[in-house]
């Protein structure tokens, strides 16, 4: 017994299997998760390392290369890259997309735990690693904000509540902290107040961290009681701080006070994030490599509410930007085109056969074939996304094929006067074999596609796989479901005696013309061979040219109502000429009709201190032109700011690499030597510059930074009993950031930083530090 006949005298078999196959099917399609595109992203770990004060040069010798070392022994390891800036180290690796993340995450704690000999004592914190492509945007951007609290106590509850809640999220692969004013006691030292009193720098610095101590201090054991002992050696505010003696002269006591002062500051002071011009705090959610956008979002704001009820009512938390709902909308456009599909295919099988049971009989395969699919998508772990869904959408006219063939066969043998069962059971059986054929020969032209490697391969499987789930199972469902359906619901052939309307003997004329009309066409062709031959070729010349001249891309540009930039002004621009100017790009994009609101950053995400973003969220496209004429309406408006250079880019879905860039592309250049590379870095980018099409050609090289060299004369220094290593040290102490002690409050861990000291001038009100106190910053920047 053939299959066709098993499922033809058994209809209540049929029916129930085809009632599983929907079951089956619909609760897969309720657990499919909703993403833009498949899983593509390359496994990517970023470790950053930071050394408050320290040059790039000596981040990348003294942090970058030991790390570096130990990870290139990790199995997998794809690429990887640094950045080195001022005081900080970002080194990203990329693995193969074989590679277990979670694994390699293993690999890379046990290579940190190796090199950490080999790096500088003196760092602050040890190396962190994060599972995150840096070059990949947020999914939710949350902002926090307060009109009435200073924004180191809203820093307080985004750093402790916030992100350290949101991390626990499943998914989630870190929560930044962009415009962060974590509080810190700043203590800054006058270095005429301690020359006068003969002090060292590096004596504050001692009594800083003999000062300020959190150590156990035991147990006092008795007869009958146990009392914890506990001494008062941790200081928490800055007043605290100035009281500290530094040194005794002429008998009497020298405090923090006499040789400077201590305030109570935030950590980094070089930093800031607005919103629409309003300062606070940026809280960018990323996902980790490989783990779906849409539900990483919602698990992400199911948690809000219980967030927000932990806020002080003069903390705003808002949800600026949600990647989920571009993603959603643009998989519903999908579903609709894939109705509409449906709709379509079964009103042209209406147009030919013209009767409603013969059309629903093979329609009847479409429903079942697609979902179906949605079965075997949940097993293999895919998702609704625009990829999958278009298979769907081309599988609408495929799927239907095989059971238009099984109705025609049978037809044929009903018009022979056959019974329509004995119609359905030889018509059925004579094309079985057809259908098999068919089925399997149409799979396998996605065989191809299937076995593709690298990024377009991952993106292609799982387009190939749906498509080739509904072919297969549309020739199970005409092999089974429309036989049976034929057998029961077909009438017998009434030996052309049928009475039809005007509607079908309208179509019928129509069929008839069409069949005229290429009948005619067709001898045409055949009388005219060369001529026939001479168009052929034509078209064949005009395909190949055509396929040479069209721009050719990756993934085409979408518009998700987001621009991204960034800015740079010249090299060693100051932290205040970089806050005025950043403030003149951001007043202008916000005045723009196209923009809904800006998010601005300086100083943020590793950055230099020359450099800065901004994310630009447009209003909804029924209010504006498309994306890419707003970034060129915007460029004009943004080169009127002299000193600074924005560069725009709408992000595309998929971003290949672990580096952010200014622009869409990337080119990379590597070299043995340095001074080789850096020189010929200038002439290649001098050279593209040149070249017309392109447009913010730029380099992330940033080696004109203005410095001061200090030569340290070994003679006099030995002579006067001073080593290299003090005269260093008292440099960092007197310029850097440096954290010399740990404040263990009871939620939170705050730093002591001897920083730099800077006061207002008297002349132009702008801050100077205390060495230069006779001499304006607007004298100084003249005279340099």
């Amino acid at each position: 017994m053939s299959i066709p006949e098993l499922f033809i005298r058994r209809p209540v078999a049929t029916i129930l299997v085809m009632f599983g196959i929907l079951v089956v099917g619909v609760a897969g399609y309720r657990a499919l998760p909703v993403s833009d595109l498949p899983n593509v992203d390359y496994p990517t770990i970023q470790v950053s390392v930071n050394l408050p004060g320290a040059n790039p040069d000596t981040m990348a010798a003294a942090v970058a290369l030991p790390l570096e070392k130990q990870f290139s022994t990790i199995a997998g390891l794809d690429s990887m890259s640094s950045q080195n800036f001022l005081g900080k180290t970002n080194i990203t690796m990329q693995f193969v997309l074989s590679r277990d993340i979670d694994g390699a995450a293993q690999d890379v704690q046990a290579a940190i735990t190796q090199a950490s000999r080999n790096l500088p004592q003196d760092l602050p914190a040890p190396p962190a690693f994060s599972k995150v492509n840096p070059a990949d945007f947020p999914v939710l951007f949350l902002v926090l904000t307060s009109p009435t609290l200073p924004l180191s106590t809203v820093d307080e509850y985004a750093e402790t509540l916030i992100a350290q809640s949101i991390s626990t999220v499943n998914g989630v692969a870190q929560v930044q902290v962009f415009g962060g004013q974590k509080y810190a006691v700043r203590v800054q030292a006058d270095p005429q107040a301690l020359a006068t009193r003969q002090i060292g720098i590096d004596e504050v610095e001692q009594s800083l961290e003999e000062g300020n101590v959190n150590l156990p201090t035991g147990t006092l054991w008795g007869p009958h009681q146990a009392v914890n002992v506990e001494a008062t050696g941790q200081l928490f505010t800055a007043p605290d701080y100035a009281q500290l003696i530094v040194a005794y002269r002429n008998g009497s006591p020298v405090r923090i006070s006499d040789v400077g002062r201590a305030i109570d500051g935030v950590e980094n002071d070089k930093t800031a994030a607005w919103f629409n011009g309003v300062r606070g705090i940026q809280l960018p959610v990323y996902r980790q490599p490989g783990t779906n956008a849409v539900e990483v979002v919602d698990n992400v704001k199911a948690m809000l509410p219980a967030l927000q009820a932990q806020l002080p009512p003069a903390v705003n938390l808002d949800v600026l930007f949600d990647r989920s709902v571009t993603i959603r909308d643009s998989v519903e456009d999908v579903k609709f085109t894939l109705e509409l599909a449906l709709i379509l295919v079964v009103l042209v099988i209406f147009l030919f056969l013209r009767k409603i049971s013969a059309t629903l009989i093979p329609s009847l395969a479409l429903p079942f074939s697609i979902v179906g699919t949605f079965a075997v998508m949940y097993l293999c772990g895919y998702s609704l996304d625009n990829f999958s869904m278009m298979a769907l959408t081309l599988s609408v006219g495929f799927v239907v094929d095989d059971a238009i063939v099984v109705l025609e066969n049978i037809v044929r043998h009903l018009e022979q006067g056959e019974g329509v069962l004995q119609a359905a059971l030889n018509g059925s059986n004579e094309i079985g074999f057809t259908i098999v054929s068919m089925t399997l020969s149409l799979a396998a032209v996605f065989l191809p596609v299937l076995f593709m490697g690298g990024v377009l391969g991952r993106l292609l499987h799982e387009f190939a796989v749906t498509i080739m789930s509904a072919i297969l199972v549309s020739g199970f469902v005409s092999l089974t479901l429309t036989p049976m359906l034929c057998s029961r619901f077909l009438l017998p052939h009434q030996g052309g005696h049928e009475k039809h309307g005007s509607m079908f003997n309208l179509f019928e004329r129509m069929q008839q013309g069409m069949t005229d009309w290429y009948d005619r066409s067709l001898k045409i062709v055949l009388r005219h061979k060369l001529a026939t031959m001479a168009v052929s070729l034509v078209l064949l010349v005009a395909t190949v040219y055509l396929a040479i001249v069209i721009p050719k891309g990756f993934l085409p540009s979408t518009d998700i109502a987001q621009i991204n930039g960034t800015t740079e002004a010249v090299e060693g621009a100051s932290y205040d000429s970089m806050l005025e100017h950043q403030t003149q790009i951001a007043k202008i994009l916000q005045d723009d009709p196209s923009v809904l609101y800006v998010l601005s950053q300086i100083g943020v995400g590793g950055k230099s201190l020359n450099q800065g973003s901004v994310n630009i969220y447009l209003k909804p496209r029924s209010q504006r032109p498309q994306v890419e004429q707003v970034i060129q309406e915007l460029r004009p408006k943004l080169l009127a700011v002299p000193g600074i250079t924005v560069f725009l880019r709408n992000d595309p879905p998929i971003r290949i690499g672990g580096i952010q860039s200014k622009a869409l592309y990337q080119f990379t250049m590597q070299s043995a030597n340095t001074t080789d590379l850096f020189s010929a870095s200038q002439d290649f980018l001098t050279k593209m510059q040149k070249l017309p099409g392109l447009e913010d050609v730029t380099s992330d090289l940033q080696i004109k930074n203005p410095q001061i060299n200090v030569i340290i004369d070994r003679d006099k220094s030995s002579a006067l009993g001073v080593t290299a290593n003090q005269v260093e040290d008292a440099l960092y102490s007197a310029y850097g950031f440096r954290q010399v002690s740990t404040i263990f409050a009871p939620n939170n861990q705050y730093r002591v930083i001897l920083a730099q000291p800077a006061v207002p001038c008297q002349m132009c009100a702008s801050t100077i530090p205390w060495p230069v106190l006779d001499r304006c910053k607007r004298q100084v920047s003249e005279t340099a």
